[in-house]
């Protein structure tokens, strides 16, 4: 069986379909890879969270791109970020670190003005970040124009007492969430709520 881990969903959806398809195809391609059963591990159900409905967890790219806008995206390497607000997926949308106009197809960004250092080109939590670029988690959410700081995520804010975690490769990180370094096919978990148990891994596409 293969070891691969998709994003977490479950439950009908009553918002962002596209989006949680996306989301959802690592569930199938996973029952995919044991051979066709339609028998999804218990382990994985226990994992599974819905995409949260309504714009708080679906919010769009507002930020400015970081470092040189290129024509071209240019090799890159990949790592993977998923959130999660309230017991429920946040979108991490596509187009972060491009520049309008952009072209879309089947909710995937084909075509940009530009591209930054750090881009999402689907909304399936995986960032592409430009070879030789050094950056961290802060940078992912000021292209993103969302606030990230130990007492909020994006519009959410942690209950008295409580803090916003982060685990990177199913490690909790003790630091400050902004300061999360960004390499190459890191599997990095945020969330403000109810705990999520964080996968350890993420099986990237080839070339990524």
């Amino acid at each position: 069986m293969s070891k691969m881990r998709g994003s977490r969903c479950a439950g009908p959806i009553r918002a962002g379909r596209r989006a949680a398809a996306l989301f959802c195809a690592g569930v199938a391609i996973l029952v995919a890879s044991c051979g066709g059963s339609t028998a999804i591990p218990r382990a994985l159900l226990r994992e599974a969270r819905p995409v949260g409905a309504g714009p708080r967890f679906q919010p769009p790219v507002r930020g400015r791109t970081v470092g040189r806008c290129e024509r071209t995206l240019g090799p890159r390497y990949a790592v993977h970020v998923e959130v999660f607000a309230a017991n429920r997926v946040v979108i991490v949308p596509a187009g972060i670190g491009t520049r309008r106009p952009r072209r879309l197809q089947d909710g995937q960004v084909i075509q940009a003005r530009c591209y930054g250092a750090l881009v999402t080109l689907a909304p399936t939590g995986v960032v592409l970040i430009r070879d030789g670029v050094s950056l961290r988690l802060g940078k992912l959410f000021r292209a993103w124009g969302e606030p990230l700081s130990p007492l909020r995520l994006a519009s959410f804010r942690a209950s008295p007492g409580a803090h916003v975690s982060v685990f990177v490769n199913g490690r909790r990180w003790r630091g400050g969430p902004r300061a999360v370094r960004l390499r190459r096919h890191a599997e990095i978990v945020i969330e403000v709520g109810p705990h999520v148990p964080p996968h350890d891994s993420f099986a990237f596409p080839p070339g990524e």
